[in-house]
């Protein structure tokens, strides 16, 4: 007797329980704890709860692996906007980048790190349009910075600079809104300049130094020389 109880409860709970998700309110937005599988099959896709439509509190969501569910992403939703906070995962449940999002949009600083480990591969910025926009850095895995440049409006804009896995200067560009534009210097792992010179435009320009142990060896010009109008044709 009190095993068949037992089995009573157990079924009306979870029939209780599955009548209690995946609800609408009376203008059918969807109310209350969610809970989404992958079509055909019993492995949870998302899971996460509504307050008349809106995202609240914590959303998880799922890859299906040989059926099973394994964590792919989290989004912490609050009540003051329309931001969350959001991590991706990897089958490992390490983590593989974290920042906001609107909607599918990124906002504001993002994390990306290296692989299998908790080290920080790159940090970069995001206006509210999703286009990075401020200062971008990449790291190495020992921690020294490998670049550092700066965005606007999604595009490279300022100095742009390279670095060896030493901390040593390599390479130095300067970009205005997308193209190499102004002075350049390239260096070797020792921190010798081995050439020099200006771009316009994405082309370089003027006169290009080259050294070799700190000499200069050779000149180029790069100037593109206008053609005369009024040269006549042999």
């Amino acid at each position: 007797m009190k095993q068949f109880v037992l089995c009573v409860m157990v079924l009306l709970s979870g029939t209780l329980m599955s009548q209690s998700l995946n609800q609408f309110d009376s203008d059918g937005n969807r109310h209350g704890k969610w809970k989404k599988n992958f079509e055909g099959t019993q492995v949870v896709r998302y899971e996460g709860e509504f307050s008349h439509g809106k995202e609240v509190g914590l959303f998880k969501f799922y890859k299906n692996i040989k059926g099973v569910p394994v964590l792919t992403a989290t989004r912490q939703f609050n009540n003051t906007d329309d931001l969350a906070e959001v991590t991706f995962y990897a089958s490992d449940k390490q983590v593989i980048s974290e920042g906001l999002m609107r909607g599918k949009t990124y906002v504001g600083p993002w994390k990306y790190y290296h692989n299998k480990s908790k080290q920080l591969m790159t940090l970069e910025h995001y206006n509210n349009n999703g286009q990075l926009d401020g200062d971008k850095f990449i790291y190495y895995p020992n921690g020294q910075i490998a670049e550092q440049s700066f965005y606007k409006d999604g595009k490279l804009d300022g100095e742009a600079l390279w670095y060896t896995e030493d901390g040593v200067l390599i390479k130095k560009y300067r970009y205005v809104m997308g193209e190499l534009h102004g002075e350049a210097k390239f260096y070797d792992k020792a921190g010798v300049l081995v050439a020099e010179g200006i771009y316009r435009k994405d082309k370089k320009h003027g006169i290009w130094k080259y050294y070799e142990d700190g000499e200069l060896k050779e000149e180029k010009d790069f100037t593109v020389k206008s053609k005369n109008p009024y040269k006549k044709k042999k």
